[in-house]
């Protein structure tokens, strides 16, 4: 029955879920190495520093790279709660990566919406980037461009779920 039900999904979803997510994953470790090796030495250089204006470094531990900048105005600084967004990201892709393994249409409603609401943090996290910091990052370039990736992918899981379920009610 399972191989009859994933035969309505599109056949490359399940390897560009894979892809996206384990490559997500290794952005957000990396992400998350820069910034406590940063915090533990301040000369810290990264691979990803590549300049005065394209440094990831730089982003990963200013204000905006924990809880995205919002969080502190509502906990103490160093509040448990206020945690790199690079913990989110681990925490979003290991998400995505295992509700995309059922067919589940309450799973795919949810990959949606988890979507929907890390492209608007990439948005948002991307002008903070371009406008405030006047900063390029290569690994936050890289993950809002996988975001939006995702989204789509979950988008087209959705409606093939949907569509599946019509057929067999």
């Amino acid at each position: 029955m399972a191989a009859a039900v994933t035969q309505g999904l599109p056949k490359w979803e399940r390897k560009m879920r894979i892809f996206l997510c384990v490559f997500g994953l290794v952005l957000s470790v990396y992400a998350l190495h820069v910034e406590l090796s940063r915090e533990s030495n301040p000369d810290y250089r990264a691979m990803c520093d590549l300049g005065e204006s394209v440094s990831c470094s730089k982003v990963f531990t200013s204000r905006w790279g924990r809880g995205f900048g919002l969080v502190q105005f509502f906990v103490a600084k160093d509040s448990p709660l206020n945690q790199p967004n690079s913990v989110l990201g681990i925490i979003f892709y290991t998400l995505q990566l295992g509700l995309g393994l059922t067919l589940s249409k309450r799973a795919a409603m949810f990959l949606v919406l988890s979507s929907w609401v890390s492209v608007a943090g990439s948005l948002y996290l991307a002008s903070i980037l371009t406008f405030v910091l006047g900063d390029f990052c290569m690994v936050c370039v890289s993950t809002y461009i996988i975001n939006f990736a995702l989204l789509f992918t979950n988008l087209k899981r959705k409606s093939a779920i949907e569509g599946m379920k019509e057929k067999a009610g």
